[in-house]
């Protein structure tokens, strides 16, 4: 069982490979009963932990007799309220995941809960995992870096997984042939803080990275997870463009756009310097899909600061946003500060997610006459489903398998997504 972010998604099915490889027969479905569970944990919030704590104990409901490991940020963050807890077999943190068989054997073998969690603060080289088979044979998310050096005031990441360590180059462009052999044509670079990717190796940076992965012969699509506004500038997007592979869609990690609210956060720019970077990215991507994070009814936000933030989002644009109430996380700076009621939060998400809504339709819209470019993933219902590069969701009729084939074509009709789309033949 998998909770939180495309890290931990990515870490389960490497995890899940390790088994195989040991020759254990596994699956990704927390309703079937198992001899051994996996649970990688989130802990981004107080909700977070709940969770995790309500899958661990409905594993060892199921069967009894299984081992129930649990792992990730959670374990990392509390390892004495998870080591407490009965129904769990082993611990372990954010390190060492790759020897999770050897210690789910030994527990087999012995009997005896396994605590191994170390401390974060000290973790300086990069867990290597190597997927050679994911989900969905069409696009794969490849982990580039691990950890955080930012330590904004409301989130305990850094904690769970302590400083900024980026994957071995060479290693990386393996993974990606090696996935490109067997089919995939998209690959997203993901990590905690993708931004900082090189910051410890010394003369490499994203870019460059990007740049060698674009060279890998038979891949046809770069995209990004979520990157710290900073690291846009006018030579890195030029040099994007010039990959031809990378998408037209980013990610900008944004939280709010009033100042007040963002010094508060210890979030490192303004809205304007955040705006400047939206524009650098329009002028050489002007349809490019930018998408973003609010949190809305963080401490100390009033009203003018909510207004700023609504008429923020509608002057940028975004095609997408996704609105989070503030949820105080225990260990953080936030968390000691006056908080908003809870009402006024949930007042303002949903006024902000109507505004969301309306630009998601606008940002249709735009695109609905340009020749798009869709890599097909899936078929549901008689359709095929896809995303266009700037993330536009796409389904189209066809009576021929498009399943991992790339199309170009047209928005027939603007709607909710998916949107309706016309192949060109």
């Amino acid at each position: 069982m998998t909770l939180g972010c495309k890290v931990n998604a990515y870490e389960s099915e490497a995890m899940l490979e390790l088994f195989k490889k040991a020759g254990y027969t596994v699956h990704n479905d927390p309703e079937e009963v198992s001899d051994i569970y996996i649970i990688n944990t989130c802990t981004v919030t107080n909700l977070s932990d709940r969770k995790s704590r309500q899958f661990i104990r409905r594993s060892k409901r199921a069967n009894p007799q299984a081992v129930v490991a649990v792992v990730g940020c959670y374990a990392q963050t509390s390892p004495d309220q998870v080591e407490a807890m009965e129904d769990v077999d082993l611990v372990m943190g954010t390190k060492d995941r790759n020897k999770i068989v050897d210690y789910v054997e030994e527990i087999l073998t012995k009997r005896q809960k396994i605590v191994h969690v170390t401390d974060s603060s000290k973790h300086r080289e990069f867990e290597s995992f190597s997927i050679e088979d994911q989900k969905d044979h069409t696009r794969a998310y490849v982990k580039i870096q691990d950890g955080c050096n930012q330590f904004c005031s409301y989130c305990i990441i850094p904690y769970a997984r302590g400083p900024i360590r980026s994957r071995d180059p060479q290693e990386t462009l393996e993974e990606i042939q090696s996935l490109v052999d067997r089919g995939y044509q998209e690959v997203i670079l993901t990590g905690i803080h993708v931004a900082s990717y090189g910051v410890d190796l010394g003369e490499i940076r994203l870019i460059d990275l990007i740049e060698r992965i674009a060279r890998i012969p038979g891949l046809r699509r770069i995209r990004l997870s979520s990157v710290d506004p900073r690291l846009v500038t006018e030579d890195f997007i030029q040099r994007l463009q010039a990959t031809g592979k990378v998408c037209d869609h980013f990610h900008l990690s944004m939280q709010h756009a009033s100042n007040k609210i963002l010094r508060a956060m210890n979030r490192k720019y303004s809205q304007e310097e955040f705006f400047e970077k939206t524009e650098i990215i329009r002028k050489y991507m002007p349809y490019a899909g930018l998408t973003t994070d609010c949190i809305v009814g963080f401490p100390g936000e009033e009203e003018e600061d909510f207004e700023i933030l609504k008429d923020f989002v509608r002057k940028v644009g975004f095609s997408r946003i996704h609105v989070f109430p503030y949820s105080p996380r225990e260990g953080t700076k936030a968390a000691g500060m006056k908080q908003i009621d809870g009402n006024i939060k949930q007042m303002r998400s949903k006024a902000l997610m109507e505004v969301g809504e309306e630009l998601s339709l606008d940002f249709i819209e735009q695109n609905r006459n340009r020749d798009l470019e869709v890599l097909f993933e899936k078929e549901e219902r008689g359709l095929y489903h896809g995303y266009t590069t700037n993330y536009i969701r796409v389904a189209a009729s066809s009576q021929e398998n498009l399943t991992n084939k790339i199309y170009h074509g047209t928005i027939k009709d603007k709607t909710v997504e998916p949107v309706e789309f016309q192949i060109r033949r």
